[in-house]
């Protein structure tokens, strides 16, 4: 090996002034080039933060999701509450157990009559004056 030292040293001389005017111009660029790195990478995340998977941009979709969301969950509670004294109502007050049964089933106290609108075509007025009287 001693004797491929001056070889190897001749070739490092030879490669190093190869790469000289590179190296020199690296130098001498090297602020523009660190400048032009961060510039680039400060772009990369603002379009990440902005755009990513987990940027503004779903952000702002995510949160009107979650407002809507809870605007349907404050009006399902209510109706679960109002449900809820419905179903207590008609447990235990005698008063909303007829009121349901005469709206739904149709009952009636003996002597009263129940009149049902028919669920088919509209009712057609006639168009003389005789039926105003």
């Amino acid at each position: 090996m001693v004797e491929r030292a001056p070889q190897a040293e001749e070739l490092a001389e030879k490669t190093a002034e190869k790469l000289r005017p590179a190296l020199s111009w690296f130098f001498g660029a090297r602020r523009r080039l660190a400048t032009a790195g961060v510039c680039i990478l400060t772009a990369w995340m603002f379009v990440h933060i902005v755009f990513g998977s987990n940027g503004m941009v779903m952000y702002r979709q995510k949160h009107a999701e979650y407002q809507a969301l809870e605007k349907d969950l404050v009006r399902l509670q209510k109706e679960n509450q109002q449900y809820s004294e419905q179903i207590k109502a008609l447990r235990t007050d005698p008063a909303a157990i007829e009121r349901e049964a005469r709206e739904q089933l149709h009952y009636a106290r003996p002597g009263e009559m129940v009149y049902v609108a028919p669920t088919g075509a509209p009712v057609q007025v006639p168009e003389n004056k005789a039926a105003q009287k």
